[in-house]
């Protein structure tokens, strides 16, 4: 049991510090020393791997927390399923729909901030910053649970 227990921190663990370098350094840098659309492309492209491996860190946390505390479900198994579920809902609506208003805009560079398909894109940015930055706070609370 020691291992599995192990194997839920380490799954947990990944998930937070990926999420955390990905929102908190990778992405912040690449706008900073990339042109907007070249960052873009960049993340746009980094998005479906970064959200299999959060949902894939996730399950198997998951899956550990229950065989470890016998099935019981507490707040570490209720957070880890909000969090599957954010990191699915940004995987299977927000990232295709966002990548989808990229390839419509073409370039944020000669794309006016007023047209309606940035708009758009704007809001679903905010939806998914605001989503990112859940899962992480939930990394971070399983982190520190017993």
């Amino acid at each position: 049991m020691q291992y599995v227990e192990m194997l839920y921190r380490l799954a947990v663990s990944l998930w937070a510090g990926g999420n955390a370098i990905f929102t908190l350094m990778l992405t912040p840098i690449l706008f900073k020393t990339e042109s907007r659309d070249t960052a873009a492309r960049i993340v746009g492209n980094l998005f479906p791997g970064y959200f299999r491996w959060g949902m894939a860190c996730g399950v198997i946390a998951l899956l550990c927390r229950l065989v470890v505390r016998g099935g019981e479900v507490k707040l570490p198994v209720m957070v880890l399923i909000a969090m599957l579920a954010i990191a699915s809902f940004q995987a299977f609506y927000v990232e295709p729909r966002a990548a989808e208003l990229k390839r419509q805009i073409g370039s944020f560079e000669s794309t006016s901030k007023d047209h309606p398909l940035r708009k758009e894109f704007s809001k679903l940015h905010g939806v998914s910053a605001v989503c990112n930055l859940t899962v992480l706070a939930g990394g971070v609370l399983l982190v520190v649970l017993p």
